[in-house]
């Protein structure tokens, strides 16, 4: 067996439909689009959604809700979090510490929520703290502050 004497086995390749050649080839007139309408123009192309005509399934459902967009999404990071930093010996602890150790992203705020426990003193710098996390926070002798 050598490259030139290659080929693809018997009935696997088909050779291409050639549409527009004229009446003698079967596929001319019409081409395969069938007798005028949308589909049989030049530039057709199916609109997202469109179901021939009957009402779309966007329209026919309600709509409902809405997005406040002047909400402000935190990162929450957990009081378990915290101590765990403060485990390796870091006790103060900010935002910048927090996208050192990966567990912040710089363009989003930070809220400290109260799940876990704290036992070490830390001062915590963040945008935003639970009530429970505050309290927690101050309960161990430590600082929260808001930024």
């Amino acid at each position: 067996m050598k490259l030139n004497n290659l080929k693809p086995a018997s009935g696997s390749t088909h050779s291409r439909k050639r549409i527009g050649r004229g009446p003698g080839s079967g596929l001319g007139g019409t081409s395969t689009r069938g007798h005028k309408g949308a589909k049989a123009r030049s530039g057709y192309k199916r609109k997202i959604g469109f179901e021939g005509g009957q009402m779309p399934l966007q329209r026919r459902l309600p709509k409902f809700g809405f997005k406040n967009i002047n909400r402000v999404e935190y990162q929450p990071i957990n009081l378990a979090t915290l101590q765990g930093l403060a485990d390796k010996g870091i006790t103060t602890i900010g935002i910048k510490e927090l996208i050192e150790a990966g567990l912040a992203k710089a363009k989003m705020p930070v809220k400290i929520l109260g799940n876990g426990t704290l036992t070490t003193k830390v001062e915590v710098t963040a945008n935003a703290f639970s009530k429970s996390a505050e309290a927690a926070i101050q309960n161990v002798g430590g600082t929260a502050t808001k930024l």
